[in-house]
């Protein structure tokens, strides 16, 4: 008795943990290490007599658009979209059937049966007018019909400005960007994600990009704190709905 307690009680369990939601956790923010900072020039930079070199952040005749790791670019998020589907369908059959004999042998009445001479023509259901020449002894009528109407829409709009950084450069003058931003309010935090590859031609003069100029674009908004709780069921709740059939 008490091996079939121990067992009852290990199903039990195993049943509840197989039910469990699974926890899905938010994708943390990236953490970015700032490239080693120069300490001192090389002997062959400091003689140079000229007053610009390429240990400068600025040249003389160049914008301040980002190209080379370590840069900083702005991307400008405005994500809009919209997506809306509308199906009808409508289908409807009828069918009839009637089955009878009109004509038997050449007889078109059947009043030569024994029983129905032995009866005179009186015994319901038997004569000819139950089976030849009178209504059909077998009639059937179908119809059928279906209708279905289904409709669906979705819209977002994402407006937001982030600093990114260059953190790869690829063939072909395609930069690997990478930007995360924490704004925290009262314990609550607001992070923003954004990464994606970019052409440098497509940096404007103001060294910003939209990021519907990125290729592979991953951007995520989400909150951390208590009132991001509060927009979630319990867990009691969330394994509830999973387990309840109906």
């Amino acid at each position: 008795m008490r091996k079939a307690n121990l067992l009852l009680t290990f199903l039990l369990v195993w049943v509840l943990a197989a039910c469990a939601p699974a926890h899905q956790q938010s994708t943390p923010m990236p953490s970015y290490a700032p490239e080693p900072y120069v300490d001192s020039l090389d002997n062959a930079q400091m003689d140079t007599p000229s007053l610009f070199n390429q240990t400068r952040a600025e040249y003389l005749f160049s914008d301040n658009r980002a190209r080379n790791v370590g840069d900083i670019v702005m991307v400008n998020i405005v994500e809009t979209s919209s997506a809306s589907n509308r199906a009808t369908t409508r289908a409807e059959r009828e069918s009839s059937m009637n089955l009878g004999v009109n004509n038997l042998f050449g007889r078109d009445t059947m009043s030569a049966l024994p029983l129905d001479v032995a009866t005179g023509g009186r015994l319901p259901g038997v004569g000819p007018s139950a089976a030849v020449g009178g209504t059909p002894m077998v009639s059937a009528n179908s119809v059928s019909d279906f209708e279905g109407t289904g409709s669906t829409t979705r819209s977002s709009n994402v407006t937001a400005s982030i600093s990114a950084r260059v953190v790869r450069v690829l063939d072909g003058g395609v930069l690997q960007v990478e930007g995360a931003r924490n704004i925290k309010v009262n314990g609550e935090n607001q992070i923003i994600v954004v990464r994606g590859l970019a052409r440098a031609r497509d940096i404007s003069s103001g060294n910003s990009i939209d990021s519907s100029q990125l290729a592979d674009a991953h951007i995520e908004m989400y909150g951390q704190g208590i009132i991001a709780d509060k927009q979630k069921p319990g867990w009691l709740a969330r394994l509830l709905d999973r387990v309840w059939p109906f």
